[in-house]
């Protein structure tokens, strides 16, 4: 359909750049003479309309300003070329007169999530938590302790203070091994028992003597030896003066070196009632039943008294 003249308000004049084009010219259409202004302000183009609003011939209602929230008026936003913003619509096209704005369950003022609440429930959890752990670990240190568990700060039954003498040294006072006085030993020579001189420990104070010239000796069968080894041999005796030394024979083979007798007890010459005291060997046994001597052989020096003989398992010293 082709516009028609209808008056004051013609299609030619609704459009302020109609003289741009072939058939606005053809109309007559002429640059606005006051020029182009914003919405509202004097000689300003403001006729855009919605499909099917516009009517030829009639005087276009005079545009009023949106109103946003809480009563206050706000100025048309302009879109491209001085057109109105896509989130607007002119008064009476039925369309929103200001952008949507937020709404919150809370009512009144708008509020952001309850964070107080989240941060209290995170506190909870926390402290929940820590009372779980710290009554876990209180309930264990408890188990330990009726268990025995707990570390103690002094050595138990069975343990020692100190660091043993040897690895076998244990294993001895586990099990009570021989001792024999002398007169239960098998005299050899002219060796024999006496019990004139004091200090003796063997039953009735015996003790074996005249051991001092070659040939003479004692023999001690040993019975109930639990498990092959080293032993220690203790021989306890009486030596005056001058030191001492003997044969030791054990299991019919001499041993490695003499058996010392020493006047560890530096008493006068002759005053063996003063000069009792103790010395050791480590020979090596074997299991059951064993044969240990003391004899006077050439080269040994043999004036000594002796009282009594006894064994422990390992190499100790007392």
């Amino acid at each position: 359909m082709t516009p028609g003249n209808n008056g004051a308000s013609t299609p030619e004049d609704d459009d302020p750049f109609g003289y741009l084009y072939a058939d606005g010219q053809a109309n007559g259409a002429q640059p606005p003479s006051g020029g182009y202004g914003y919405p509202g302000s004097v000689g300003s183009v403001n006729r855009a309309r919605s499909v099917g609003q516009r009517q030829y011939g009639q005087q276009a209602p005079a545009p009023t300003a949106p109103t946003a929230q809480y009563g206050q008026t706000v100025p048309q936003q302009q879109g491209a070329y001085g057109q109105p913003s896509a989130h607007y619509a002119f008064p009476g096209s039925g369309g929103p007169t200001a952008p949507p704005q937020p709404s919150y369950s809370g009512g009144g003022r708008g509020r952001g999530p309850n964070t107080k609440g989240l941060l209290i429930g995170a506190v909870a959890v926390v402290a929940a938590v820590v009372i779980g752990i710290s009554l876990a670990m209180m309930n264990g240190n408890d188990d330990d302790k009726a268990d025995g568990g707990g570390a103690s700060s002094s050595p138990s039954t069975g343990q020692s203070a100190e660091p043993s003498q040897s690895a076998s040294g244990d294993a001895g006072s586990e099990v009570e091994l021989p001792k024999s006085d002398a007169k239960a030993l098998r005299l050899g020579g002219t060796a024999a028992l006496a019990s004139d001189v004091e200090g003796a420990q063997s039953d009735g104070g015996i003790y074996v003597g005249n051991l001092n010239q070659v040939g003479n000796s004692v023999t001690w069968t040993v019975n109930g030896i639990p498990e092959e080894g080293v032993y220690t041999l203790f021989a306890r005796y009486s030596a005056a003066g001058e030191d001492q030394s003997m044969t030791l024979t054990v299991n019919g083979k001499p041993f490695g070196s003499k058996l010392s007798m020493k006047n560890y007890a530096k008493a006068a010459d002759g005053d063996f009632a003063k000069g009792w005291t103790t010395t050791y060997a480590w020979p090596s046994l074997t299991k059951g039943t064993n044969t240990i001597s003391v004899s006077c052989e050439n080269g040994d020096k043999c004036n000594v008294l002796l009282d009594q003989l006894s064994l422990k398992k390992g190499q100790v010293e007392s």
